[in-house]
């Protein structure tokens, strides 16, 4: 573990050193007033490809940790959400007997595989899964690019529905007037203003089914069933993360970028945009993102985090505030993240990236606001029967929940909304 931090340690180093050089570069066209020459625009480019090169290794060393940590108490069942009595903790999962059951019932996360690899990894075919066999000295670990790291299940809030169809989510949708000055027996002003309402979070069904040879699962090099649980898992949690972004509310989550008054309106956005002073190009301004700060009441500020796209991230690099302080700043420790305007950033590749106008670039907020429910554990289930003529098992992947930004006022959107 302290080797990973060093390594952490070193490539931030190594990044702000990156920066300081392109903020140099930045610096001396500002202090001469005039834009970057050819030479300068290249030169800023090119360590503004490694600056991203290295938040990358960084992301991906921070994100093996997490994984690390995860699978070192995963195995630790969790009471009453793994169907166990509160007071059995017992670490069952660690037997000899429950990983000789895990080979034939796999039960896990929450997870699933996308479209492209639900195909069979027939043992007969070196694409789809032969590779995986060892006829020769065989290194038992897989070659695939990094995941993308899912983010909002770590912030939010998540309930357990085990019994009820839906979980009520109370909301205050007036408030009486403030109090009245009285005299001593006085009661004040007679007030009907208070109103309450709910919100409801329903469970909506995700599922994925994928196939494996038998002979694969008898002779492969890398435990294949391992490699299915572990997939499914992350696109599971992938499609959720798309939906708690973007999700539109319809038989599924109801997304921090979708507009509506289920969530958060459109009364809880604000503009963050400017035009170049020649030509129609649009840029998020400092000022705009200052903006959306302030417009969050302070009392959130202190679990506030940004979220925001890393091609949001790449161009508010450029960016100061009218004292001449870059908004953005790099974390310079192995466990301290970058952060904008002295609020960490969640970079998500699933948050808006499209830089045009009216549309949405960033959000600002507590996601303990984001509420996340989860009426059916994630399931893995085995199918021996179903595809024995063609020598084959199958694995089903089930899960059953919802989510939704419960609290208007804790979260504020940046959107490009008009040019100023």
């Amino acid at each position: 573990m302290s080797e990973n931090i060093y390594n952490i340690l070193e490539a931030k180093k190594q990044r702000v050193a990156l920066v300081k050089q392109a903020r140099e570069i930045l610096d001396k066209a500002d202090k001469e007033k005039r834009g970057m020459t050819a030479e300068e625009e290249e030169k800023y480019n090119k360590i503004d490809m490694e600056i991203d090169a290295i938040g990358k290794r960084i992301e991906k060393e921070e994100r093996m940790r997490e994984i690390e940590k995860i699978t070192e108490t995963q195995s630790v069942p969790v009471a009453g959400k793994d169907n166990l009595p509160v007071a059995d903790k017992k670490d069952f999962r660690a037997s000899d007997e429950y990983r000789s059951t895990f080979r034939k019932y796999l039960v896990s996360g929450i997870t699933s595989l996308s479209s492209d690899e639900v195909r069979a990894l027939q043992a007969d075919d070196p694409i789809l899964g032969g590779y995986m066999i060892a006829p020769q000295q065989f290194i038992a670990e897989l070659l695939k690019g990094i995941d993308n790291a899912v983010y909002v299940r770590k912030y939010a809030t998540i309930y357990q529905l085990t019994q009820s169809e839906s979980l009520g989510v109370p909301t205050m949708d007036s408030d009486v007037d403030d109090a009245d000055w009285t005299t001593e027996l006085a009661t004040g002003n007679e007030d009907t203003g208070l109103k309450i309402g709910k919100r409801e979070l329903k469970p909506n069904p995700l599922a994925k089914r994928v196939k494996v040879s038998n002979k694969l699962l008898r002779i492969s090099a890398i435990d294949p069933e391992t490699l299915i649980r572990q997939r499914l898992e992350y696109k599971f949690g992938v499609t959720l993360e798309k939906a708690y972004m973007t999700g539109d509310g319809n038989l599924k989550p109801l997304g921090l970028f979708t507009a509506s008054a289920d969530g958060i309106p459109t009364d809880r956005d604000v503009n963050c945009g400017m035009k170049e002073n020649e030509g129609n190009s649009i840029y998020i301004s400092a000022d705009g993102l200052i903006d959306v700060k302030y417009a969050l009441k302070s009392a959130y500020w202190k679990r506030a985090v940004w979220v925001m796209h890393r091609d949001v991230v790449s161009q508010i690099r450029k960016l100061k505030t009218g004292l001449g302080t870059y908004v953005w700043q790099p974390g310079l420790t192995a466990t301290q993240p970058d952060t904008l305007l002295d609020s960490p950033i969640i970079v998500s590749e699933y948050a808006p990236n499209s830089l045009t106008e009216n549309s949405y670039v960033c959000l600002y907020g507590d996601l303990s606001f984001y509420w996340i429910v989860d009426a059916l554990g994630f399931t893995i289930q085995r199918l021996i029967e179903l595809y024995a003529e063609k020598n084959q098992t199958g694995f089903i992947g089930r899960y059953e929940g919802d989510g939704m930004p419960v609290l208007a006022e804790a979260f504020v959107r940046g959107k490009l909304t008009e040019i100023v």
